[in-house]
């Protein structure tokens, strides 16, 4: 690695990100996927031989700088934790998609997903991941006071930050009502509800909204929803990790409700 590269990342800031929303993604899967994903922008790769020789054809990108670095080089780019597999990419962020566009893209039968106000990059990524796994539609965020959609998040998706199309927006009620006009079914996930998910009838367009890890649905946003209803669990358990209980109710609502 070069002096000036060894330099910057002995300050603790990541060489060649900041500008222009860039930031390192890291892990194979993430790596890979945004490799292939046509719309990601991706700026420079700094690899391990064995991880570039995994990678194969995925790094012969137009205008994508490639480097072979030490597993040591690359922990001083990334954070402590970071699981990194000899491998760390620098992109750019993803266009911006407005719903009204996935929207219009949607067939007569979709799920989408709303998240509301999920804090821990981690969790998100693991739902989006869930979400690419169950071919969901559409994942719908809040532009502010949501989890980033950084490294952290993407090492979580394993992938699927670059599968599933991801829709910010300012409001989330407004979200939830723009779908309603578009035809569809839009049900809150809440433990109080009375309702569980598993009894409601089938629709062929329909939205699942989901609540921050401590405080779950926010009043306004669950108010927007046509029902809530609740995952069912043994009482001994009081409520299950976010990631979790998007996982059991994306499953229910994409294979698991009646088609009557």
């Amino acid at each position: 690695m070069s002096a000036r590269h060894e330099d910057r990342a002995s300050h603790g800031r990541p060489a060649g990100a900041g500008g222009d929303g860039e930031l390192w993604f890291y892990g194979h899967h993430a790596v890979a996927a945004a490799l292939d994903n046509p719309l990601r922008p991706c700026r420079r790769l700094l690899c391990t031989t064995a991880a570039l020789a995994r990678l194969g054809r995925l790094v012969q990108r137009p205008g994508l700088a490639v480097e072979e670095v030490r597993p040591a080089d690359l922990a001083r780019v990334l954070p402590a934790d970071a699981v990194h597999q000899g491998v760390a990419l620098l992109v750019g962020p993803l266009p911006r998609r407005p719903l009204d566009s996935l929207l219009a893209g949607l067939g007569t039968e979709a799920l989408v997903l709303l998240l509301d106000q999920i804090q821990d990059p981690r969790n998100l990524g693991a739902i989006l991941r869930t979400a690419a796994a169950l071919d969901v539609a559409g994942v719908v965020v809040p532009e502010r006071r949501s989890a980033p959609l950084g490294g952290a998040c993407a090492k979580a998706a394993s992938g699927a930050l670059d599968m599933v199309p991801i829709v910010q927006v300012a409001n989330l009620g407004q979200a939830i009502e723009a779908l309603q006009g578009a035809g569809f079914w839009v049900v809150g996930l809440d433990a109080a509800a009375e309702p569980p998910l598993e009894s409601l009838p089938y629709r062929p367009r329909r939205a699942l909204v989901l609540g921050s890890e401590e405080k779950g649905l926010r009043r306004l946003v669950a108010e927007r929803c046509d029902l809530s209803a609740r995952l069912v669990i043994a009482p001994r358990i009081e409520s299950l990790n976010v990631s979790v209980a998007a996982g059991i109710a994306l499953y229910l609502l994409a294979r698991g409700l009646p088609r009557t």
